[in-house]
């Protein structure tokens, strides 16, 4: 993260980019050097006014909106050509400050000196406007091209609840953003990063309701990331979280607008990615992975019946197969006794220790798992639950594992798929491996010693200053009515303490703090 890329060293090494030349033939000709006489740079070019003062469009196709170069660029420059204004200008910097402020019309115009920004602006779907004797150039946005439409939650599918999320435009992201707060204090900064690709990147938050620390933290680390390329929000998610040795999360993402919108309104700050349809969110607690844009939509009951089983689930995903392999290899004392009868019979035969069969069916079930993922959609699903059905029984009819470990791991990894959040359930794949370990090595008294150890390590953890387990630990008793349940959204007047303290009408009008 501190160190650069080599593409930055490269250019450190052969000095600055080339600067604008009073000859426009010799700007063109750098450009399409720069760009590699690629044959989707398209220049067209014009004599203007009496001096016949000459003028170059530049731009790359399927990037821009042809409509606006069409009819606001081009045509506006040949209409202006005939202007008996423009015939009466003598100069090429009055031609240039003409075409920048009365010529041109569109929304963004500026000017610029430095050819990097230029080059970049050209292949990012800007458009350039060189002049003969000028050393800058107008540039002017025409940004468009082919987008996917916005389309329905692929990841995050509710039942009741808004079927927009976003797509990998980022102009198109702070849209539904905005259109969710129509609020002026919702600001929005933004930055290139990628030494190569120029990637946009946005940060969005409220103004007045975020931390002003939270806020200009994530601005600094964003600033400080040196890479070659970003081309998805993993990438700066990687580099600016807290804490890189954690199988937890400690960033938030989503793809859903309505989410987001609540979480900047919660006081939380959101870093969007140009070509990816995840936002980030931070700082992020461990309470928010068992929340779901639905349980805001739901009658209160419903939501806390539906957030507790989750909890449950994420418990049931991490702990079972552990406390199985503890019961029937140390602790057979404890089972009741008609089970464990129904226990030793099911695994008599059974060639393998508990560990050994729990980690043959765990890691068939992973398989399965990822290539039901990887096929095709139409039978990526179905060999998904044929091969498990068929493989489990088959398993049990050759006496490899029992019939009791099957159910144990069916039953783990239907929990782990009612976990909302999909890098949370993960988490809690990978740590269950290191439990089903201690646990055939020590029984209960090891597996409670890696709880300990787990929640100690959870304790430790911090999303941009904020401890990961707000509110649990520390423990604020105002602050549980939005966590394992959720209570009537009239007595939701607060956000989370640790984050932003004042009220939820304060965005509204009063500021009143606690």
């Amino acid at each position: 993260m501190k160190g650069y890329s080599r593409y930055a060293r490269k250019k450190q090494a052969t000095g600055p980019m080339h600067s604008f030349q009073p000859s426009l033939t010799a700007n063109l000709q750098q450009l399409r050097q720069e760009l590699g006489f690629s044959p989707d740079l398209t220049i067209r070019e014009w004599e203007l006014g009496e001096q016949g003062i000459r003028v170059a469009v530049a731009y790359t196709n399927n990037l821009i909106d042809m409509q606006i170069v069409s009819e606001f660029i081009l045509r506006s420059l040949s209409v202006f050509g005939t202007d008996d204004l423009a015939a009466r200008l003598f100069s090429p910097d009055d031609t240039f400050l003409f075409i920048k402020s009365r010529a041109v019309k569109v929304g963004e115009v500026r000017e610029t000196e430095d050819w990097t920004d230029l080059a970049v602006s050209v292949v990012s779907g800007d458009t350039a406007i060189l002049i003969d004797g000028c050393v800058k150039a107008v540039v002017c946005g025409t940004r468009g091209g082919e987008w996917r439409s916005i389309s329905e939650p692929t990841t995050e599918v509710t039942i009741r609840g808004p079927k927009d999320s976003f797509n990998e435009s980022i102009a198109t992201n702070i849209t539904l953003l905005r259109r969710r707060i129509m609020n002026p204090d919702l600001w929005l900064e933004t930055m290139k990063i990628g030494n190569v690709t120029k990637t946009d990147v946005a940060v969005m938050y409220i103004k007045g309701v975020a931390d002003e620390n939270i806020v200009q933290e994530v601005k600094r680390r964003l600033k400080e990331v040196k890479l070659d390329s970003v081309l998805e929000s993993g990438y700066i998610e990687e580099l600016i979280q807290d804490q890189t040795f954690t199988p937890f999360p400690t960033m938030y993402n989503s793809e859903r607008p309505d989410v987001v919108a609540k979480n900047l309104l919660e006081g939380r700050v959101a870093v969007l990615v140009n070509g990816t349809p995840f936002v980030l969110i931070v700082p992020t607690v461990l309470a928010q992975f068992f929340e779901s844009a639905e349980d805001y939509y739901q009658r209160y009951d419903i939501s806390s019946f539906l957030r507790l089983i989750r909890y449950i689930s994420f418990l049931i995903s991490l702990l079972v197969p552990s406390i199985y392999i503890a019961g029937v290899t140390f602790h057979q004392d404890m089972i009741p006794t008609s089970l464990l009868f129904s226990l030793a019979a099911s695994r008599e035969g059974v060639p393998f220790p508990a560990l050994v069969e729990a980690l043959i069916m765990e890691v068939t079930f992973e398989l399965l798992r990822e290539a039901g993922i990887r096929l095709p959609r139409a039978v990526g699903q179905a060999v998904s639950i044929v091969g498990a059905l068929v493989l489990g029984q088959a398993a049990v009819q050759a006496g490899i594992v029992s019939p009791a470990m099957v159910i144990v791991v069916a039953i783990t990894g239907i929990a782990s798929f009612a976990i909302p959040a999909y890098n949370l359930a993960i988490s809690a794949r990978l740590i269950r491996f290191l439990f089903m370990i201690l646990s055939a090595s020590f029984g209960f008294y090891a597996l409670t010693l890696g709880m300990i150890v787990l929640t100690a390590h959870l304790c430790s953890l911090r999303s941009f200053g904020v401890p990961y387990l707000t509110p649990f630990a520390p423990f604020l008793p105002s602050e549980q009515k939005d966590t394992v349940m959720r209570f009537p959204l009239w007595s939701l007047f607060t956000r989370v303490r640790m984050i932003q303290t004042k009220k939820v009408k304060g965005l509204e009008g009063e500021q009143d703090e606690q």
